[in-house]
């Protein structure tokens, strides 16, 4: 049985203002045969360039349970990854990425990146965002990115057709936010699920 190991917050990279910035720990998820996953949480701050403002990043995670009851109905919730956590191949995830503006200073045009932890793909059409967020994905590791990406695909009789790209394919994630207020919060959730 495959099972992952969590290791800190993966990488963020945001712009603000123009200004781009990069934020990197230790790779997300490796993968690590027959030991148990461990989850750590923790945020990250950074600052622009222009000193517009600070926004401060924290990404959380929750596991999917499903349960039956006796009578065979089933329920599901979302458990918070905290401590040591098992997934396995099949289980979704719920990612929640928070992005607060600590400043006393409004700040536009700001992007946030996340990309899609390795040994996981993205559920197609789980992203939800406020603040008039734009949602853009990349299949390309990050270098470019389009609302609805595509794939070109060979048919059995040589002709290509242009698809919607399969979840599988998908590796980033962004958010472009036209603004946030001063101490104004932006909350985007995603899902994926276990390879």
């Amino acid at each position: 049985m495959k099972h992952l190991s969590f290791a800190g917050l993966g990488a963020f990279a945001f712009g603000v203002g123009g200004a781009i910035a990069l934020i990197a720990t230790v790779p997300f998820i490796d993968q690590i045969p027959g030991i148990a996953n461990v989850w750590q949480s923790g945020s990250a701050i950074a600052q622009n360039v222009k000193n517009q403002g600070q926004i401060q990043l924290r990404l959380e995670a929750e596991k999917q349970v499903v349960a039956q009851d006796q009578q065979g109905k089933q329920s599901q919730k979302w458990e918070p990854l905290k401590g040591q956590v098992m997934v396995r191949p099949g289980d979704v995830l719920r990612y929640t990425l928070i992005g607060e503006n600590k400043s006393d200073r409004l700040v536009k045009n700001l992007t946030l990146n996340q990309p899609i932890p390795k040994g996981m793909v993205y559920v197609l059409k789980s992203t939800n965002v406020a603040n008039n967020a734009k949602v853009i994905y990349s299949i390309d590791g990050g270098r470019s990115f389009v609302e609805n990406p595509t794939v070109k695909v060979t048919l059995p009789d040589g002709k290509v057709e242009t698809k919607p790209a399969p979840a599988i394919a998908y590796t980033h994630i962004r958010l472009q936010i036209p603004s946030l207020a001063a101490k104004a919060i932006v909350k985007a959730t995603y899902q994926t699920q276990v390879r």
